[in-house]
């Protein structure tokens, strides 16, 4: 399988990044990236990387707020922060509850009205997974129990219907409903993938576009096409283990991804592909 977007056209960019994995775009347009020791670093308008702060952790997905704070998972201090760059200061947002503490935080991302989904992989290959939310005021509970296999990746969908989730052993791509009550549908497979997926990104022409932890890959799907190769290099150089995908660009014409195998981050475009506006929830919906 070709891929639409050549190899000599993704574009290596930010050098010197501790293997990032997560990736998110604050409102202003700032990227920021997490690292393997906790590390969260800014990308300047120059491609220059600053390190922010560290937790002491390993900082995996990241979202962002109006006010450009950053909401970190971590998977060693086994919760998620919510980062102030402004100030470089860190409280919890969420560990889970007394009674099931979280496990495996690895994605977390917001709806229209402040509620943020987060995916607790479990161990590998245990099919003990969970989502769970965050109401705005802060409580957490379980969203669903219905995808085990390692969630990892999300996003909710443009219209703010549904949330897609990247499971990724096996790999395949599912969503659920977001009821109108706020609480999960039923579970439904959208495909399978012989990869390992990782993050999700929602496009304005339906496509979700999937970055893999293995192979070196992104993948896009959209209904009528089907799985397509988007990119991929096979000596893992320009993209290594592409962890997560996010739009940037005036008009979120640019994907960006980390690499969790080498220490860079990767631009790539395609003209077809334009990026669904994150949602970037203001302190009064978040009820703070």
């Amino acid at each position: 399988m070709d891929a639409l977007i050549p190899v000599d056209q993704l574009e290596m960019f930010a050098h010197g990044l501790d293997h990032a994995e997560g990736i998110a775009m604050t409102p202003d347009g700032t990227i920021y990236v997490g690292g393997e020791a906790g590390q969260l670093y800014r990308i300047g308008a120059d491609d220059t990387i600053e390190e922010v702060l560290r937790t002491g952790g390993w900082l995996l997905g990241l979202a962002a707020d109006a006010a450009g704070r950053i909401y970190a998972c971590d998977g060693v201090k086994l919760c998620v922060w919510r980062l102030d760059p402004a100030t470089a200061s860190m409280e919890v947002f969420c560990n889970g509850t007394p009674e099931r503490p979280l496990v495996s935080p690895n994605w977390g991302c917001f709806d229209a009205n402040g509620n943020y989904y987060m995916s607790d992989s479990g161990q590998w290959k245990a099919a003990n997974g969970t989502i769970w939310v965050v109401r705005p005021g802060g409580n957490a509970e379980i969203w669903t129990d219905d995808s085990r296999d390692f969630p990892n990746g999300m996003a909710v969908s443009a219209d703010g219907s549904r949330l897609y989730v990247l499971e990724s052993t096996p790999g395949a791509l599912v969503e659920f409903p977001i009821n109108e009550d706020g609480s999960a549908g039923a579970r439904t497979l959208i495909t399978t993938l012989d990869a390992v997926p990782d993050g999700v990104a929602v496009a304005t022409d339906g496509s979700l576009i999937i970055a893999c932890y293995r192979p070196d890959a992104i993948f896009r799907w959209r209904a009528d096409l089907g799985l397509q190769l988007l990119a991929h290099d096979p000596e893992g150089v320009a993209i290594a283990a592409p962890t997560n995908v996010v739009f940037t660009g005036p008009q979120l014409e640019t994907m960006v991804v980390p690499n969790i195998g080498r220490w860079h981050l990767t631009r790539l475009h395609h003209d077809d592909l334009r990026g669904v506006a994150l949602n970037y929830p203001t302190d009064q919906q978040l009820g703070v």
